[in-house]
């Protein structure tokens, strides 16, 4: 398999997407629910609409997995994991911080990692082996390894209140030990946001592999380590994620298996 080939068909997909989520994003929307509090767009399917035409016209006979499509089966051994709008009560509240994420797995192994933020234009691609870059520039992650100078981003699952006390023991947990923690509402620009050295970790639980798994490789290929919550390689199939910069990878374990 060419991943020269197949990175290219990914980035143009990601655009497509990302082209009609900045033609929805502000304008009055038809918002319908799939939970109390987990909604969906006419520009998620619209985007995912686009993204899977764009990939399916280079290469018909892959898999997809898309968050509102569901499987597509094809060759099991190429497989594409789509979230069309990551942060998608971003965006139905016009807060212009959602992205559009796109994983190829090979054999079951994520290999390319493609998460664009359509509004700033910002474009993070990993190839595993290779690093990642934001808008073609290499990036890595960042040296701080000291907890009270490290800045964190976590998210909250729609379920929030079967789990909410464990939940807030380790936001607590985090939020006193640390120089703060943020909550954006898009885990794939989250994980990003780690491979670039903006955050030095990310932590969520509950979350689906089209949330996690461009990030994902997109963090590990900038020198992160991406882990459960009990020091487990993460794969996009598990709840539970924390993405450091490793430097203090193991303090955040100790953060979270407090409060589990």
């Amino acid at each position: 398999m060419d991943l020269k080939k197949v990175k290219r068909a990914g980035v143009a997909a990601a655009y497509e997407g990302g082209k009609v989520l900045r033609e929805h994003f502000g304008t009055d929307l038809k918002v319908a629910k799939k939970g109390p509090i987990d909604l969906v767009t006419e520009a998620d399917t619209g985007s995912e609409a686009a993204i899977v035409a764009a990939i399916l016209k280079v290469f018909p006979d892959h898999t997809i997995l898309a968050e509102e499509g569901g499987l597509t089966k094809g060759d099991t051994s190429n497989k594409w994991i789509i979230d069309p709008l990551d942060g998608t009560t971003n965006f139905a509240h016009r807060l212009a911080f959602f992205s559009v994420s796109i994983a190829f797995s090979r054999n079951d192994e994520i290999v390319i990692g493609i998460v664009l933020n359509p509004i700033s234009g910002e474009l993070f691609t990993a190839v595993a082996g290779e690093g990642a870059t934001l808008n073609g520039v290499p990036i890595e992650v960042s040296n701080v390894a000291i907890l009270t100078e490290s800045l964190l981003v976590t998210g909250f699952p729609y379920n929030a209140g079967k789990n909410f006390q464990p939940l807030m023991r380790r936001f607590e947990n985090c939020l006193l030990a640390t120089q703060g923690v943020r909550r954006l509402g898009s885990a794939a620009l989250d994980l990003c946001h780690v491979a670039c050295g903006r955050f030095e970790g990310f932590w969520e639980q509950n979350l689906n592999p089209w949330d996690t798994a461009a990030g994902m490789l997109i963090a590990r290929e900038a020198g992160g380590i991406v882990t459960d919550f009990g020091n487990r390689p993460f794969s996009p199939d598990q709840k539970e994620i924390l993405a450091t910069n490793g430097k203090i990878h193991k303090k955040m374990l100790g953060l979270l298996e407090d409060s589990a």
